[in-house]
């Protein structure tokens, strides 16, 4: 079984203090840190026996997780499995890099980063230093930014900065209305923000989500995806495999790309193929070979 599995432990604890999330600044108790900290250890373990299988993990904590030492280490095991396809994680990449070469040359092209820019909360040269050496130690990443007014400049900075061959994606502010004069500024930095702009409509239409994809929180209920709370089972007794299957969304609308992304009446497989956990693009948008 092809299984790619979006994991939510209890962690939500920021480095970074950005007015637009409600996380910013948490600090987690240490009671709070080990119980994220054995969630995680559990759920590796798991991942690494089912050989007989081909998995896929993208990492997506409410708070930073690569500040922890529990999160690196989660990623540079798992990329050592010969049945583990992809291990991704979002982050701000605040933490350092070189622990990335522990994996080895196999398993870095195996592990993945999705990469947010936060202006205001690191200065652009520390951000831009970073993703050089994610370059240097050839791991894959995409770079990307919240689409917020005072966020263009930076983001425009960003991509001249960076090289063609990274993506840079742009989220649509949530609650904020693009007029079509922003959502053309923010366009031309990323060709794709069209699919962002707007709510997806996702009712009754099929959805990979629950069949080849799913959500796994710490303690191993597993869910179609974060955004819909029924459960599908466990994912430590195995009661999940039952409920896997096609399915429609019972949601009137999606607006995450974690979550449209799998929309089957969307081309994003095909826009994102080979990079769908981590958000590269099969081949680069037309507009970002020019610069914004």
């Amino acid at each position: 079984m092809d299984l790619t599995i979006l994991y939510r432990g209890p962690l939500a604890s920021c480095d970074y203090d950005c007015p637009y999330c409600p996380f910013a600044k948490r600090r987690d108790s240490p009671e709070q840190l080990r119980a994220d900290r054995a969630a995680l250890e559990r759920f590796t373990a798991w991942a690494a026996a089912q050989t007989g299988d081909r998995i896929s993990v993208l990492f997506t904590p409410w708070g930073e997780g690569l500040v922890r030492s529990w999160y690196r280490r989660a990623l540079v095991e798992l990329a050592r499995l010969p049945h583990i396809r992809r291990v991704a994680i979002q982050t701000n990449i605040s933490s350092r890099t070189g622990w990335l070469a522990e994996a080895g040359e196999a398993g870095r092209e195996k592990i993945a980063l999705w990469c947010t820019y936060h202006p205001g909360q690191t200065p652009y040269e520390r951000f831009l230093s970073k993703c050089r050496e994610l370059t240097a130690l050839g791991i894959r990443h995409s770079v990307g930014v919240v689409g917020l007014d005072g966020h263009l400049d930076e983001a425009r900075r960003l991509r001249a900065a960076l090289p063609e061959e990274v993506y840079l994606w742009v989220n649509a502010a949530e609650g904020h209305t693009y007029t079509d004069e922003e959502a053309d500024r923010w366009t031309a930095i990323d060709p794709l923000f069209p699919y962002s702009r707007h709510p997806h409509r996702s009712a009754g239409l099929p959805c990979r989500t629950g069949e080849s994809v799913v959500s796994v929180d710490g303690d191993g209920t597993v869910r179609r995806c974060h955004f819909v709370p029924a459960e599908l089972g466990n994912l430590y007794d195995g009661s999940y495999r039952r409920a896997l299957g096609p399915r429609t969304c019972p949601l009137a609308v999606c607006d995450c790309h974690i979550g449209y992304v799998h929309l089957e009446t969307l081309p994003l497989y095909d826009v994102f193929a080979g990079g769908v956990l981590e958000r590269i693009p099969a081949s680069l948008p037309p507009l970002l070979a020019g610069r914004a």
